[in-house]
């Protein structure tokens, strides 16, 4: 992901450093005369509390006196510069080097008794009082200019960080990456995030469901071109059968003059290819849901005594025994139509597929709300690469031997519609004993 230049991180950075050197600087400036001030008013009453008993020993002095008085105060307090002047500026008595000082160098000025005006400054810490005033006042500014750029940075830092990652995530989001559920704060970003994500998994859900729905779109358009190409195939057979048959008898020619022979199998063929057009469209009103399935209570037992009548006879022919153990108490709810086509080409394909011989078994077990039925034809066996194919349109194991047997290879193609149509679960499974169909029905009392 490429990160911009100016991100909000130095944008919050700049702007709060910016506000509190701004803060800093103008506090200084503020306090800066409020410190000049503090001090010269410092300056002034330490000056007054020295000067207070010179001030009081000059009283009632002549000038002699007061020469003598000052200047034994100087010998003692030699740090200090003063003058002694008139009112108008005689100087009475002056420090070494004071004379000639300006006036503004003085800091402190008292009137004395006799008219006379006493100016007087601290040599010796005047300056160094101030420039140590004002090298701290200096260390502290750049004490806080450091504080101040640490806390802009980890304010910037704190504030930017949920923004940040949920930048990244949503570009993430923006290239359909995975993104991981991260909590976020309580504020209005962290509501902002998790609505950002919450919209994401729905996006996510709705893409998943369309490509899912265009898979199953494409699955159904592949299946239907594969089911009406084996279909026109499975119907240009017989009616090019039928057709030799009919231009045969119309020429006259060999043993086609036995009309009646030859009409027999072409009514033959037929029926065959009319069973197949009939099966081809029941599998169209399945698939194009135009058949809604009406749920009714169905005694299993019964509904299997009537459809199985003529398969006992069936699997007589192939030397085959067919058992049906399933108790009279037995219901489910299903339809009944749709359920007892299903379980006839069931039954149907297990007699056709069981080699001579086979038993054919057919029972019922019961729980408190399903009942399984279990279809099972002995001694067969279903190929791995092939068992996926059982439900697919006209397919058949066996071409020849299904052909000429009158099997359509509908027969479990149809199940699979009508079972899917009524929302039962079905399986088809290789087991030790033999080739076992089993489906799970809703149960009813």
């Amino acid at each position: 992901m490429i990160k911009k230049k100016h991100g909000i991180f130095r944008k919050v950075f700049l702007y709060t450093l910016v506000f509190l050197i701004l803060t800093i600087f103008v506090a200084t400036a503020l306090f800066a005369q409020q410190f000049k001030s503090f001090y010269d008013s410092s300056q002034m009453k330490q000056l007054g509390d020295v000067f207070q008993p010179l001030s009081h020993g000059l009283e009632g002095k002549s000038t002699n006196e007061i020469l003598k008085v000052a200047d034994d105060f100087y010998q003692k307090n030699q740090s200090f510069q003063f003058r002694i002047e008139t009112m108008d500026k005689e100087v009475v008595y002056a420090t070494p080097n004071s004379s000639q000082s300006d006036e503004q160098s003085y800091t402190l000025m008292i009137t004395l008794p006799q008219n006379l005006l006493l100016r007087a400054t601290n040599l010796t810490s005047s300056t160094n009082i101030y420039s140590d005033l004002m090298q701290k006042v200096i260390f502290a500014v750049v004490i806080m200019l450091l504080i101040a750029v640490a806390g802009a940075l980890v304010l910037a830092k704190w504030m930017t960080l949920p923004i940040r990652r949920l930048a990244d995530n949503t570009q993430k989001m923006m290239m359909l990456m995975s993104v991981e559920d991260t909590v976020y704060s309580k504020d209005e970003v962290g509501q902002l995030a998790n609505d950002v994500h919450t919209m994401y998994e729905n996006l996510k859900k709705t893409i998943s469901e369309l490509e899912n729905e265009i898979e199953r779109e494409k699955e159904m358009e592949e299946n239907q071109r594969y089911f009406f190409s084996a279909a026109s195939h499975e119907l240009k057979t017989p009616i090019a059968a039928t057709k030799a048959l009919v231009e045969g008898m119309l020429a006259g020619v060999g043993d086609y003059t036995d009309h009646p022979k030859y009409l027999r199998e072409c009514l033959k063929m037929l029926n065959a290819q009319n069973r197949i057009i009939t099966e081809i469209l029941d599998i169209v009103s399945l698939s194009g849901d135009k058949i809604k399935p009406a749920s009714e209570t169905i005694n299993l037992s019964e509904l299997l005594k009537l459809l199985t009548a003529e398969y006992f006879t069936l699997a007589e022919s192939r030397n085959q025994t067919l058992t049906i153990n399933v108790s009279e108490s037995v219901n489910c709810v299903a339809d009944r139509k749709l359920l007892g086509r299903a379980i006839s080409n069931i039954i149907m394909n297990a007699i056709q597929n069981a080699p001579d011989g086979a038993a054919i078994r057919v029972w019922a077990e019961c729980n408190s709300d399903k009942t399984h039925l279990h279809v099972l034809n002995t001694n067969s066996h279903i190929e791995k690469n092939i068992k996926h194919k059982l439900f697919e349109p006209f397919y058949r194991e066996d071409k020849a031997r299904s052909r000429s047997g009158g099997r359509s290879g509908l027969g479990l193609t149809l199940v699979k519609r009508m079972l899917d149509t009524m929302a039962i679960p079905f399986s088809l499974e290789n087991t030790k004993d033999g080739v076992l169909f089993k489906m799970e029905l809703t149960a009813t009392k």
